[in-house]
């Protein structure tokens, strides 16, 4: 039997990439089954098998141990083969659509992992977890988990986001305090939970808390989960709510304390004497909004958030070093775009009034692409930039894409592709591909608009602007070059609301518990009123 033509693609051309997905794979696998030579292909970086028939993964998986990350969504799968925890460099896991019930107690062999998702599967238990140092994102939402995870002596230092929506899980441990320190996003909505622990409102950076659908007895408590936002429900939780374990000291409170204490403009003489400033202005009802239309993006990508930043104060050697740092954030923190992309646009060059965050079909979505000259469809542009690649790849003589040209599979086989759309009604940013020359920044802006978008999480986003915005503070980009210079640096950031159709309040940023920066002593966060 002759190898599939993918697969026979990828060897002869030492690709470290390959795509197997959609009703043409499923037949083959039907038919004869998955085509074994691809376990010969021990250079793969990633293997992606989505939406077939697939009911099991062949042994021969352990044979790819150079795979960081394996996706296998959308199958029939019926069981965790344990031949995958023998992947020692996986980072990314993702068993998500399938129907695997059990997971084996070997998978904290893989000490690489940074994002597990096994979402809407048949999972009624999960091992007990041991130590995962790296370990960000956790998804086990829509399953049929009745008990909470084992964490109690886990090493979980850096998971920032934890989804178990949609099981039937009864009670929090109290432990879920310190064994996720650094616990962002934290979804546990339309379970079976009653009460919840004291400790939740201790876990000091908690931005995102989802309780909605559960049965929780305080009726108070139910109220202030439907209508209001995680402070509020948090500031409830630590005042009304007994701790379950009654030896962990109080915390929060003072964070809280602390918190107010920013929204208080400092006295003038004080401001950037001895540190770096960041002025953040609250929204006005005239500033610019983003609305999302959630039932274009949902399965797209869904998640956006923005934020404008004033007075900016470039040089062409300054703006170098800026478009630098972006392109920087986006293969750290960022992750090659896998994790969230960045764009920022030139704000006076985009027409007034809000804009439109939504998806369109390859073929009906237009726009002139950065450094591009004439505009181009979805569609036409995807077609030109692999066209490229390959080209460049031959040229040079490569394995692998270079450029933008690497994150074109980020969107192969999608029906729909995300945008950006200003007033007028014309696409400015095609993520996570490129956004518009029409809005291209220069050394010459004054005011931008950044926009930050991801396929994952909320919190990607907010992590990522962050570190953006820390960034471009350090580099002095809000500095008045017609004031004494100093050792330290000034921004001024906008916040900007998404807000749905109907115009109700989705996020914004940044929020109160947006720009902590905790792992810095040097820069003083202060919120006030727009004059």
């Amino acid at each position: 039997m002759s190898a599939w033509p993918e697969v026979a693609t990828a060897k002869s051309e030492n690709r470290h990439e390959i795509k197997l997905a959609g009703a043409n794979v499923s037949k083959r696998i039907s038919e004869g089954g998955l085509d074994k030579s691809l376990f010969q292909l021990t250079s793969l970086n990633l293997l992606n098998i989505s939406d077939t028939c697939l009911v099991s993964i062949p042994d021969e998986i352990k044979l790819l141990t150079n795979l960081q990350s394996l996706l296998l969504f959308g199958n029939k799968l019926a069981d965790f083969n344990e031949n995958i925890t023998s992947l020692s460099k996986l980072k990314v896991l993702d068993l998500s659509r399938n129907q695997i019930t059990c997971i084996p107690d070997s998978l904290n062999n893989m000490k690489e992992l940074t994002s597990i998702n096994f979402s809407s599967n048949q999972i009624e238990s999960m091992p007990k977890f041991g130590d995962f140092p790296n370990l960000i994102i956790v998804d086990v939402s829509n399953n049929k988990l009745s008990s909470f995870m084992d964490i109690e002596n886990a090493n979980l230092p850096h998971l920032t986001d934890l989804k178990l929506k949609g099981n039937v899980i009864e009670s929090l441990p109290g432990c879920v305090a310190r064994s996720l320190p650094s616990l962002k996003n934290f979804d546990i909505g339309d379970n079976q939970l009653k009460a919840i622990p004291g400790e939740v409102a201790t876990m000091s950076k908690l931005k995102e808390l989802n309780l909605k659908g559960n049965k929780l007895s305080d009726k108070r408590l139910m109220k202030l989960v439907d209508q209001c936002r995680t402070k509020q429900v948090l500031d409830y939780i630590r005042d009304h709510c007994p701790k379950s374990d009654q030896s962990q000291p109080a915390q929060g409170k003072g964070k809280g304390k602390k918190a107010k204490k920013q929204d208080e403009p400092p006295p003038e003489d004080n401001v950037c004497d001895l540190c770096h400033s960041m002025k953040i202005l609250h929204v006005e009802d005239d500033t610019l909004k983003v609305k999302i239309v959630e039932s274009e993006v949902s399965g797209v990508r869904p998640y956006i958030l923005c934020c404008i930043v004033n007075d900016l104060h470039f040089t062409e050697p300054l703006f170098k070093k800026f478009i630098q740092m972006q392109t920087k954030l986006h293969d750290t923190i960022c992750d090659k775009r896998n994790v969230a992309t960045i764009a920022t646009h030139d704000l006076n060059k985009i027409a007034p009034g809000d804009l439109l965050y939504t998806a369109k079909a390859p073929s009906k979505l237009s726009l002139t692409p950065l450094s591009r000259l004439k505009p181009y469809t979805g569609e036409q542009l995807f077609q030109q930039l692999t066209a490229e690649a390959d080209a460049l790849r031959k040229e040079k003589k490569r394995n692998v894409y270079s450029g933008i040209h690497k994150y074109l599979y980020l969107l192969e086989g999608k029906p729909k592709y995300p945008c950006l759309q200003d007033a007028s009604g014309k696409v400015i940013s095609f993520p996570p591909i490129t956004n518009s020359e029409d809005t291209k920044m220069s050394h010459e802006s004054k005011s931008m608009l950044v926009e930050v978008t991801a396929h994952g999480s909320l919190g990607a986003c907010r992590s990522v602007l962050n570190k953006f915005l820390q960034e471009s503070l350090y580099l002095g980009v809000g500095d008045n070059p017609d004031e004494p210079p100093t050792n330290y640096h000034t921004l001024t950031v906008q916040q900007v609301k998404i807000v749905d159709l109907e115009g109700n309040l989705k996020s914004v940023y940044p929020s109160r518990t947006d720009c902590g920066f905790e792992d810095s002593t040097d820069v003083k966060v202060y919120r006030v009123q727009k004059k």
